[in-house]
């Protein structure tokens, strides 16, 4: 689309002009033409941003593609006329690189000024569209809870699958199957999600495992969504039968339920259903689909559920709840309101989506807007949906419609990480170059998902974030569609036979020389498969980059090389790779995701990539000092598969845009104490996150050097451990001021020499910290009043004998804003507490403590707690939660949600105790 290329032209020239550049010296006899240009580029922005609310004629639509090949253009020439004057071998090319400099920059601002002249007339043009359009959406925005979690309608339906599923199996009878049938978008995933969910079902059933299928669907990773809800860890095993047979080991002698979501075809349930121990103990499998055919096939007789369209009060209820969730909706909008609702024909996911467009405008002028466009809609639902749902794309501002559109480069129905999501939307500049960029982001997230067109997979357990999302698959076909028209992306589904190459593709016209995103959906390197077939946006190519290089040349402008910004492994399994040299005609690469492909050394091609944004990879490997060429990275990624450290040359400081550092575990050395280039002075100033730091790191030099670090973790082993205790390096952590979030990890080999650790006061850490999590630290219990002392704190998690011996008897007064307390893994025997020690908590995750005998009867006098968390904990604390609960009933509180997990049985024939430890310490660490 035609803003996400200005705004990435923006973000390109921004990061040029800015005073961290290596490149200021390059550009400084050409700065008061790129200080123009930016200005021309900024009026651009500008006008598109009014220009695509009214973007409505075959015309405009033609000069929205003009501005974007321009903007394209633009950015490509400016890079690559730097490139070239930055890697100059002598004088005369560097001379030469100068000259083309400049007649390029005056190309590009003549090119500028012919889309700009001709703008007022585009724009005049489109203002009678702008008027039978609706209005930009008002200012009062509200969050609201997600749509997903909170079912309105369908009671009779999920009462009933409540007792098909628990009450009348009881704990015998044979296994059931039942099927969910209805078209998209009508809510059987949410139905399905609510029961699952519901508290009575979580007692009944031993374990709960969700799979999500897909039309497209791999067997092997609908094994292994299944093994990680049994035994909580992560598998590389390559060969299908050996997971099934995990499975069914996993699930046998327990009572289940398995849900199996958006199952599409027959056969996609006979692969999996012999996975399932068939067992007279009342397991149940829930699947849901599209398919009558599949309901018929898979279902046990008479217990299917078909969802229809909601009736006229539930779907008005529906939409009540979305659009106006906290208030009630004022008389003179009723009216209008349903009559638009009417003509959503009791679609769900219409109605949510069109709440979602209207929650945010508050006249009834916008409404008649939207009730206009609304009815002009056919009865067909299908079509009826697709066309709601791309009018609420259709007035997304420009920002949240190239945010929203990234979804398409991930895999159909693939929970995306947050962290990792909004990571990308800053590396291709999507959003303005700012100190928060990471707090924009998540704004944009939470206003897609306040419109219901993000769903949220996970939170926190706090439940203050959101650690996972993805679209409905409806919306996901409706990115695809809106990539294709804007030629924007390349996605290689998988590999090819070895004879095919990108120019067979793109002289078959297979591949537009416009893409900018190359996405390799579940690639197995080296493994060779028949039967290519192409679409209008997806083709199946080799990953290996010699397959990519070939029939192209470096020096053409116009290949696909210079226009790549993007490339992304989506493999899901380790694997081995060699990075091929050509990777370097990459020239422009901004973001290179390889996670989780592992490399013996760091690819020294990889330094020649000096757009660099984004980076991760995996393996164990020293950074050679010319990182430093890639002066542009912002997010820095290795995932390491030993526990020796990475070594960071003293280079790494000139990396001075870097916002995320996350690394296995590495050393950081001082910074060096004077800049080679005086204009500059090196540190992380824009540092945002930092993770497996050294503990030994904790310098005063290097933590002056990360002083606007937000969230810290620190990662160490024994030795590293006691230096940081005796050298008294933590109390450097106090001049991290902006620091919210912080995480000490130590591992060891054995207890038996580890010297207890001690807090010498409340002042070793900042004020700010908001989130604490330690783990292995050894600390003494009386230590936590000190940390109690902490006036921001909300979160404290005690990991794997983070404090030691058998009592705590917390003071008074302290934690006075702490909302979780976790602890897992510990010896503790007995907790004392009164209603004063934690008067705002509300949630408590208690995992794998195995002494700890009972839950103080005073947190039934904690008004705010709302949830107690038990894993494979003493029989005793399961009661004392229930004296808790029965408490807060009797004196008429909401009785808190007590959740009560059990290890799965021992097995002689397996690891499940040991695997069920892994589960435990993987839940911990999230």
């Amino acid at each position: 689309m035609a803003y996400a290329s200005v705004a990435s032209l923006m973000s390109t020239m921004e990061s040029v002009l800015t005073s961290k550049s290596p490149v200021q010296s390059l550009i400084f006899d050409h700065q008061e033409e790129l200080l123009a240009l930016r200005e021309k580029v900024s009026s651009l922005e500008v006008f598109l941003k009014n220009f695509e609310k009214s973007n409505k004629s075959e015309e405009m639509t033609d000069f929205a593609t003009q501005i974007k090949d321009v903007a394209n253009a633009v950015e490509r020439t400016i890079q690559l006329r730097l490139t070239e004057s930055l890697t100059a071998n002598d004088g005369m090319q560097t001379e030469k690189a100068h000259e083309r400099l400049c007649d390029s920059l005056k190309q590009v601002a003549e090119e500028i000024d012919r889309v700009l002249k001709e703008s007022p007339k585009i724009q005049d043009k489109g203002k009678q569209a702008l008027k039978e359009s609706l209005v930009q959406d008002s200012s009062s925005k509200k969050n609201t809870a997600d749509m997903e979690n909170n079912m309105v309608g369908r009671d009779e339906q999920r009462k009933r699958m409540l007792a098909e599923l628990a009450q009348y199996g009881g704990s015998s009878g044979e296994l059931k199957v039942i099927p969910i049938i209805g078209m998209g978008g009508i809510g059987k995933t949410t139905l399905a999600k609510e029961v699952y969910n519901d508290a009575s079902i979580r007692r009944h059933f031993d374990v709960r495992c969700w799979a999500t299928v897909s039309s497209q669907y791999n067997l092997k990773e609908i094994l292994l969504s299944l093994l990680r809800c049994t035994k909580g860890i992560t598998f590389y095993m390559e060969d299908e039968a050996d997971l099934a047979d995990m499975l069914q080991k996993s699930l046998k002698s327990r009572r289940y339920l398995i849900v199996l979501d958006d199952v599409w075809s027959s056969k996609a349930w006979d692969d999996v259903r012999q996975c399932f121990p068939v067992q007279n103990n009342g397991s149940r499998i829930l699947l849901t689909t599209r398919n009558n055919e599949v309901a018929c096939s898979a279902g046990t007789k008479d217990l299917s559920l078909p969802m229809g369209l909601m009736s006229p009060v539930e779907s008005w209820n529906l939409f009540k709840s979305a659009a106006f969730p906290n208030e009630s909706l004022p008389s003179d909008f009723e009216t209008i309101g349903k009559q638009i609702v009417d003509k959503c024909h009791g679609l769900p996911l219409t109605i949510v989506v069109v709440a979602g467009l209207l929650k945010f405008k508050r006249t009834i002028e916008d409404w008649e807007n939207v009730a206009k466009d609304v009815k002009s809609i056919t009865n067909d639902p299908d079509k009826q949906c697709l066309h709601v749902l791309g009018l609420s794309y259709n007035h997304l501002t420009s920002d949240l419609k190239a945010c929203l559109l990234y979804f398409g480069i991930f895999p159909e129905d693939s929970a995306i990480p947050v962290k990792k999501l909004v990571r990308l939307w800053t590396a291709e500049g999507f959003l303005k170059l700012e100190k928060d960029l990471q707090g924009e982001a998540e704004k944009c997230l939470q206003d897609l998902i306040d419109r219901c067109l993000v769903l949220v997979c996970k939170k926190s357990l706090d439940e203050t974030n959101i650690k996972s999302c993805k679209v409905h698959d409806l919306i996901y076909d409706l990115c695809l569609r809106e990539l294709a028209q804007t030629q924007d992306i390349f996605a290689m589904n998988d590999i090819s036979t070895d004879k095919l190459c990108l120019a067979e593709a793109q002289s078959s016209n297979l591949v537009r020389p416009e893409c900018r995103h190359l996405s390799m959906h579940e690639i197995r390197p080296f493994q060779r498969q028949t039967g290519i077939h192409f679409g209008s946006y997806r083709a199946l190519l080799t990953p290996r980059h010699h397959h990519l290089i070939r029939g192209q040349t470096a020096d053409d402008n116009n290949n696909l090389l210079n226009r790549t910004h993007s490339i992304f492994s989506l493999y899901r399994h380790p694997s081995t790779f060699t990075l091929e040299s050509e990777v370097i005609h990459f020239s422009l690469l901004r973001i290179l995701d390889l996670n989780p492909i592992r490399f013996d050394s760091f690819p020294p091609q990889l330094l020649c990539l000096i757009w660099l944004r984004y980076l991760a990879m995996s393996g164990d490997f020293h950074l050679p000092p010319e990182i430093c060429r890639l002066w542009n990275l912002q997010t820095f990624i290795v995932h390491g598969y030993r526990s020796a450290s990475t070594s960071f040359p003293e280079q790494i400081w000139e990396l001075m845009q870097l916002r995320h550092l996350e690394i296995e575990r590495f050393y950081l050395p001082n910074p060096p104490s004077l800049s080679v280039d005086k204009e500059r002075s090196l540190g992380f100033s824009d540092m945002q996150s930092i993770s497996g730091l050294s503990p030994t790191s904790c310098t005063m030099e290097v933590i002056s050097g990360i002083r606007n670090v937000k969230k810290l973790r620190i990662y160490g082993v024994k030795n590293e451990y006691e230096r940081f205790q005796e050298s008294r390096l933590y109390e450097n952590l106090v001049h991290l001021h902006q620091l919210e979030t912080l995480s000490l990890k130590f591992i060891y080999l054995g207890w038996s020499d580890i010297s207890p650790a001690t807090i010498p006061s409340a002042k070793a850490f900042p004020a700010t910290l908001k989130k604490l999590k330690l783990h292995g630290t050894r600390l003494r219990w009386e230590d936590l009043n000190i940390i109690g002392e902490l006036p921001n704190l909300e979160v404290l998690k005690l990991i794997y004998y983070a404090c030691y011996g058998k009592e705590w008897y917390p003071v008074a007064g302290g934690f006075t804003q702490l909302k979780l307390l976790q602890i897992a893994h510990s010896d503790l025997r007995y907790l004392k507490a009164t209603d004063d020690n934690f008067p705002v908590l509300e949630r408590l995750v208690i995992t794998d403590c195995s002494y700890l005998v009972e839950i103080p009867i005073e947190f039934a006098d904690i008004d705010s707690l709302q949830l107690i968390e038990l894993n494979d904990c003493f029989p005793g604390l399961k009661a004392s939660a229930a004296r808790i609960q029965q408490e807060q009933e009797d004196l008429g509180n909401k009785p808190v949600d007590v959740r009560i997990y059990n290890s799965p049985d021992s097995d002689s024939d397996d690891d499940d105790g040991n695997d069920y430890v892994s589960l435990m310490l993987a839940a911990c660490e999230e």
